[in-house]
């Protein structure tokens, strides 16, 4: 069952009519916790399913166990639409992995909203993004068996082999405005990030200034993130890198639909 109560359950392509179809996770309003837009009042479109397994994901059941009603496009925008919002975040999973996000992007912009598309940086679309909110996934998330949620150690090969795609990286930032945004916990993580922006910038066409690069702390409830966030900040001050918080967490610790 989905995590938004409100959001219809359906079995294949719902109705049976050519409405494209999308698995939705939640569709909720709230604040936008992270990155450069934080503070926002935005609508969340949270689509189910992803390509990677982070072990420290915070959408659980996007991942690890997938859950979601299908809801068409249309009822999609119509529930955005009862919002009063301008701002709608797509988000995952990695919504980019859905060939009909293409199509819901498409109807988003031209309703007018502003979208911002959070995504791993593993997937390029030409499709419709005011903000592509790039978050590259370190070596520190793959799911080792030692980490590993499920307990099963059958994910850290796939996710290492797949979690980084340089010709993905490089298409995002040269076509959209963009941010990168990388969970961090201490100075090695950081160096990491260094090393992977110079490839980044290496294989894009344009500059990729470090203000547009944050660092966020790990963490998915107010206690993790009491342990990981002094240091983050620390080192943000230190390379020059931008902080971002998660305020959604700090608002609301893990409720669900924030």
């Amino acid at each position: 069952m989905p995590v938004s109560s409100d959001a219809v359950e359906r079995e294949g392509d719902g109705d049976g009519s050519d409405e494209p179809t999308l698995p939705v996770n939640e569709l909720f309003y709230s604040l936008q916790g992270e990155g450069t837009l934080a503070g926002t009042p935005s609508v969340f479109v949270r689509t189910s399913g992803c390509n990677l397994r982070c072990w420290f994901c915070d959408s659980y059941h996007t991942s690890w166990e997938p859950t979601h009603a299908r809801m068409t496009v249309d009822e999609v925008v119509a529930e955005v639409a009862s919002h009063d919002a301008d701002h709608v975040v797509v988000t995952g999973g990695e919504p980019l992995v859905h060939d009909e996000i293409a199509v819901l992007l498409d109807r988003l912009d031209a309703a007018g909203y502003h979208t911002t598309v959070e995504t791993n940086g593993t997937v390029y679309r030409d499709v419709s993004i005011d903000l592509a909110s790039v978050s590259p996934k370190l070596a520190g998330s793959t799911p080792t068996a030692e980490k590993d949620p499920a307990g099963e150690g059958e994910w850290a090969e796939r996710h290492e082999a797949r979690r980084i795609d340089l010709d993905a990286l490089a298409a995002l930032v040269e076509n959209y405005d963009h941010q990168l945004k990388f969970v961090v916990t201490d100075e090695a993580d950081v160096r990491e990030v260094e090393e992977l922006l110079g490839r980044i910038r290496d294989a894009a066409s344009v500059a990729v200034p470090d203000d547009a690069v944050l660092l966020m702390p790990e963490g998915a409830t107010r206690k993790r993130l009491d342990e990981t966030r002094p240091r983050v900040a620390e080192l943000a001050m230190e390379y020059g890198y931008r902080y971002t918080p998660r305020l959604h967490v700090n608002l609301w610790n893990d409720a669900p639909e924030t």
